[in-house]
């Protein structure tokens, strides 16, 4: 047990602090404590005992030095044995029981706009990580909270414990210190890292930070545990910094699919967009002025796959839009906001989760990584951002395809980098009619397509997110009434391939871009 007799406070977030500070008066506990937490605690009446008159120094270099002394750290540092005691008394040295610190705020300050490097410097935390460390690899004689959130939990452990910390308690502390001293380690790294313009785009040693979002009930299947974490230090609208507005809790397969929804809502700007995603592949994506209208096109799309789906918008949802999804089971449904009336009726659907995705933070964005676990590895790239516009596009065909062609293949194109690999769409007038993901081979995913499409395969456009290794893909994209097609190129039978699209009158534009989503 840790009795708590000396404990330092020195916080950047004052949270709490007051109630915190009573506690420990009340137990009769000496109060260490710098700057501008000291100033408060003395302004509210408390007897605090300046960390200067601890080390003989003042606070000097702007405040970069406070506590960067051994008769701070000795005390922290020492452990309860008549050896280190001895070595205390010779240097008058009293012990301290309980550290509570938090940090400068260097997450809040990279978030701000236009923040110069500068300012950046003066909010990393030096003396401040050197207590927690210190505290916390002495976890059996010192306690260490280094969150307002923690206030509760040690005032509740030390009521119930006659004013002191159990060892597993601490020890506890001691991990949660360590991970947040890392954390914020890793935020600096990462920031400075950017400042370096010839720095190599994958470092050496890749630190990542996640925060907790939440627990889920279950993985990809009830036999799994999971839990979803969100990335600090990422202002850009995602499925991790959306809101739940309404609904169930959100399921492991829910948190994917919303997030391919969002992410596909993003290749539209300009036009209301609709997407419906089941099992983490678009089954109907469609745009038109109105947004109802394109929420019915992609509806139509694949009716059957749509049941159970769930749907992201890139706009506003409406009034008239709600009243159709009303008419349908979805799980759940994300959009940048909602009419009233719209989300009035939504509502009245009990376990539709509803999701307000967030309007982008500003300052500078961060660079973003795309990553694929692998058992004991972590595959790590750049993330597919790759943009073809329509003057990029090279016709081999002898057919030119006409201005409405190009539009049609565009949005084909942009649906398909969304589609896992081999992926085909088909659309017509900007909307897809038929999409045949993640075949073993490129002519199964035409062939389903096509079926998914039926009549309406008749004057399609075609995209294809990789070449077509043979021409018997295109040979049946003709037969079932194709009249353009849009694919990378680069397939060592390319003029097999547009000797084809030719025999059937077909036209054909190479992006010299490959999409492939595995």
């Amino acid at each position: 047990m840790i009795k708590i007799k000396r404990a330092l406070i020195s916080v950047s977030d004052k949270t709490g602090l007051i109630p915190l500070a009573s506690f420990l008066t009340d137990l009769g506990c000496e109060i260490l404590s710098t700057g501008g937490t000291a100033a408060i605690l003395t302004e509210s009446g408390f007897n605090v005992i300046p960390v200067s008159d601890v080390t003989h120094f003042p606070e000097m270099l702007d405040g970069r030095v406070k506590t960067l002394h051994p008769n701070i750290h000795g005390g922290i540092l020492a452990q309860r044995t008549p050896q280190h005691l001895s070595q205390l008394e010779e240097h008058s040295i009293t012990p301290i029981d309980l550290v509570v610190v938090n940090l400068y705020p260097f997450e809040a300050t990279v978030s701000k706009p236009n923040v110069s490097l500068e300012e950046q410097i003066e909010n990393i935390d030096i003396g401040g990580p050197t207590m927690i460390r210190a505290a916390a690899k002495n976890y059996k004689f010192v306690g260490v909270i280094v969150n307002p959130s923690g206030y509760k939990e040690l005032i509740l452990v030390m009521s119930e414990n006659n004013n002191c910390i159990p060892e597993e308690t601490s020890f506890k502390w001691a991990v949660e210190a360590f991970t947040h001293c890392a954390a914020y380690d890793t935020l600096i790294s990462q920031y400075l890292y950017q400042q370096i313009e010839s720095a190599p785009e994958f470092p050496e040693v890749l630190n990542l930070t996640y925060r907790k979002h939440q627990v889920l009930r279950y993985g990809e299947n009830p036999h799994q545990n999971a839990a979803f974490y969100h990335q600090v230090s990422s202002p850009e609208p995602c499925i991790a910094t959306a809101r739940q507005l309404h609904g169930k809790e959100l399921s492991f397969n829910n948190i994917l699919d919303l997030n391919y929804a969002i992410e596909l809502t993003k290749e539209f700007k300009d036009i209301p967009a609709c997407i419906i995603i089941k099992h983490n592949t678009p089954c109907g994506v469609a745009i038109s002025e109105n947004q109802a209208d394109a929420y019915q096109l992609a509806f139509e799309s694949d009716t059957v796959s749509a049941f159970g789906g769930v749907v992201g918008f890139n706009e506003c949802v409406t009034t008239e839009t709600a009243n159709k999804l009303a008419n349908i089971f979805l799980e759940a449904i994300a959009a940048p906001d909602y009419e009233e009336k719209a989300l009035e009726i939504l509502k009245a659907k009990k376990d539709l989760r509803i999701l307000k995705i967030n309007p982008p933070a500003p300052g500078p964005m961060l660079p973003e990584i795309d990553m694929k676990k692998t058992v004991g590895g972590l595959l790590v790239q750049n993330r597919d951002l790759k943009q073809v516009l329509p003057e990029q596009l090279r016709v081999v065909t002898q057919r030119i395809p006409t201005d409405e062609e190009i539009t049609t293949l565009m949005f084909a194109w942009k649906v398909c980098k969304h589609v896992k690999s081999n992926a085909i769409v088909l659309a017509q007038s900007g909307r897809t009619v038929g999409v045949g993901p993640g075949q073993t081979s490129r002519v199964e995913s035409v062939k389903i397509a096509a079926s998914k499409a039926g009549d309406k395969a008749v004057g399609s456009c075609l995209a294809s997110d990789a070449f077509f290794p043979f021409p018997d893909g295109v040979e049946e994209a003709a037969r079932a009434g194709v009249k353009a097609i849009i694919q990378p190129g680069g397939s060592l039978r390319d003029e097999e391939t547009i000797k084809v699209a030719d025999q059937y009158g077909m036209a054909m534009v190479f992006t010299g871009v490959r999409h492939f989503r595995h």
